[in-house]
């Protein structure tokens, strides 16, 4: 049963997202996207949020990152359910079910999943290539060489203000981050670099649980302060925070096109990952 749930029934939605992370999983929907989403409020949030229930379980979770984008994940049981895999194309594919609009949408989902292999059948093709990194937490993170510190609300403009100035159409505000702060933060840290006392460098770090693979969502780099090796400081400091919080790895996804990330997070020890594919329907 697909259902678009209200803002008190959004924990159940996020403790099966939680529930689903593994380090041998593919890369996936993390809990941490609906809490960097909820910048936007717990009412936006919601509205974007789509459930795939059986027999009261929640077998799918959905989110709309942009009004032509569903990003989702499974229950890692559910990967090859025939019956799942066909309500979800059959979801996913038609307007009228509120799920996207029609015309050109994207889908990010688990690849080789039995859902993936339909989409591929009725005709949707792989879009442009993303870049998994992870770094495994079992060892020793190094000191990040740099001054970074784990803010909180006295320095949400300071991380707001990095975030701006980090990507072109950014809109963060203060405002946003106390959004952010007031969702399922609980076992997230936003951290923020400093150079002669100036934020230069911003992160949000979020964990699944002890045990599970914690998300970089965002990373950015104040524009004015690029190619001094606080992108790759403040990431060190990002896994250092969640092996703290007990992740078991680290994760982060981003264009393949973007090369200057991809090098960054790999001088910052993450190893990257076979490519990953949206799917489109033109």
């Amino acid at each position: 049963m697909l259902r678009t749930p209200q803002v008190n029934e959004l924990t159940a939605a996020v403790q099966a997202l939680r529930e689903w992370q593994h380090d041998d999983a593919p890369m996936q929907l993390h809990p941490g996207d609906i809490g960097w989403a909820w910048r936007l409020g717990a009412e936006a949030t919601a509205a974007a949020v789509r459930t795939w229930s059986r027999d009261g379980r929640i077998l799918a979770v959905g989110f709309l990152d942009q009004p032509d984008l569903l990003r989702f994940t499974m229950a890692p049981d559910a990967h090859h359910d025939e019956d799942l895999a066909q309500q979800l194309a059959e979801d996913v594919k038609d307007p009228s079910r509120g799920v996207l609009p029609a015309g050109k949408v994207y889908i990010e989902s688990p690849k080789h999943t039995r859902f993936q292999e339909q989409m591929f059948s009725d005709g949707w093709q792989s879009d442009e290539p993303w870049t998994p990194l992870r770094r495994d937490l079992s060892q020793p993170v190094e000191d990040p060489e740099a001054e970074v510190e784990v803010i909180g609300p006295g320095q949400a403009h300071e991380y707001a203000e990095v975030i701006r100035a980090s990507f072109d159409r950014s809109t963060f505000t203060e405002e946003r981050w106390h959004n952010m702060a007031s969702g399922p933060y609980e076992d997230a840290r936003s951290l923020v670099a400093y150079a002669e006392s100036q934020p230069v460098a911003a992160v949000t770090v979020w964990s699944a649980g002890p045990g599970k693979p914690g998300l970089l969502e965002p990373m950015g780099v104040h524009r004015d302060h690029r190619g001094r090796g606080f992108g790759k400081a403040i990431t060190i400091a990002a896994a250092k925070t969640l092996q703290q919080l007990g992740s078991s790895t680290a994760l982060v996804c981003t264009p393949s096109s973007n090369e200057g990330a991809v090098a960054t997070y790999k001088a910052a020890g993450f190893q990257p990952m076979p490519e990953v594919f949206d799917q489109r329907r033109d």
